[in-house]
């Protein structure tokens, strides 16, 4: 199960880097928005990938972490935000300057 959890965050987190190596704007968008998921995924996975845990202290001998939760919670949010945000300046640019250069230039150019 952590190989696999690996190996996925690996692959977020390079399909994210690709993106954001592009030109175009809404690639970078998709790109930041990837490596948020990554990141997320990393957080939530921090507090020890197990099922059948409870997420509260109580009789059991383990408990889940809930920490990397909380912080998972509000890195969604904020994501989230950060996203919205990218896109409304990216259409913003796409309006002022015709086209979706992160650069602001043209293809003819």
């Amino acid at each position: 199960m952590e190989l696999l959890y690996a190996l996925t965050l690996g692959i977020m987190t390079s399909c994210g880097v690709y993106l954001l190596l592009r030109a175009r704007t809404f690639p970078v968008v998709v790109g930041l928005t990837l490596i948020g998921y990554a990141v997320n995924l990393f957080l939530f996975g921090m507090g020890r990938l197990a099922t059948g845990m409870p997420a509260v202290i109580g009789r059991a001998a383990e408990h889940a972490d809930p920490l990397p939760q909380a912080l998972v919670l509000t890195a969604i949010v904020i994501g989230f935000a950060m996203t919205a945000f990218a896109l409304v300046l990216a259409l913003r640019a796409r309006g002022e300057l015709e086209n979706d250069h992160v650069d602001g230039r043209g293809d003819s150019e």
